[in-house]
């Protein structure tokens, strides 16, 4: 579950500007497309910005993003028509019509924020460890610790661990973990991924199991603070 910037100047909804978009299981806010809203933007993962009817201004709107930074990507939504008028000059991540569907959507989305996050990781000369809270992974060598002390993980359970640390506080649905970790090829159910999470809170140990949080009816998170967790068991 993504948090998401959507800038409009159409009074309708989501619904109207990208139908798609609220049939997905993301956190959705809307903001006018001006560039005062760029004075105090929300802390999102990804950028949705409404192209459809007014193109010039869409274009000067989203140099401006570029040049103040948002730290996240930033999809245009054009029209067919609108599409041929789209350049590398407008500095956007990735251009989607309005009429995508809810898994081309959803696919955008995910390559948007993956591939920033491993540009940053890329940049980063520790970029081999992360360190959430309690918790410090090591990709280069498969290992985690939490506060000094090693899990022994399997190579699900590692990059389960991976996956939730990298995105503190986030939910992730079971089906969103399944595709992730799993990959689309896996044909076992969501419940393979409750199975994973009770093994590794039992390696996390008693005082550390709520630092993966069941948020009732979702699905899970990471929380840097292990008394922050919502129904701590699913």
């Amino acid at each position: 579950m993504s948090r998401i910037l959507l800038l409009t100047n159409s009074q309708g909804a989501s619904a109207e500007v990208l139908p798609a978009l609220g049939l997905l299981q993301h956190q959705i806010r809307i903001l006018p497309a001006l560039a005062s809203v760029l004075v105090d933007t929300p802390e999102v993962d990804c950028v949705f910005l409404d192209a459809r009817r007014d193109l010039p201004a869409a274009k000067s709107l989203m140099k401006l993003i570029v040049t103040t930074g948002t730290g996240c990507p930033i999809i245009v939504i054009a029209t067919e028509g609108g599409l041929s008028a789209i350049t590398a000059e407008w500095g956007a991540d990735d251009v989607i019509l309005d009429s995508a569907g809810p898994a081309e959507v959803e696919a955008r989305i995910r390559i948007a924020i993956g591939k920033l996050q491993a540009e940053r990781i890329a940049a980063d000369p520790t970029s081999g460890e992360i360190r959430s809270g309690e918790v410090v992974i090591d990709e280069k060598t498969y290992t985690a610790k939490i506060r000094g002390r090693s899990l022994d993980l399997t190579y699900k359970e590692f990059e389960l661990l991976k996956y939730l640390a990298q995105h503190p506080g986030r939910v992730f649905t079971r089906s969103q973990l399944l595709q992730e970790i799993w990959g689309y090829d896996f044909f076992g159910g969501t419940r393979t991924v409750d199975v994973h999470i009770r093994r590794l809170r039992s390696k996390l140990g008693t005082e550390f199991e709520s630092i993966i949080g069941t948020v009732r009816n979702v699905g899970y998170r990471f929380n840097t603070n292990a008394h922050d967790a919502i129904d701590q068991r699913s």
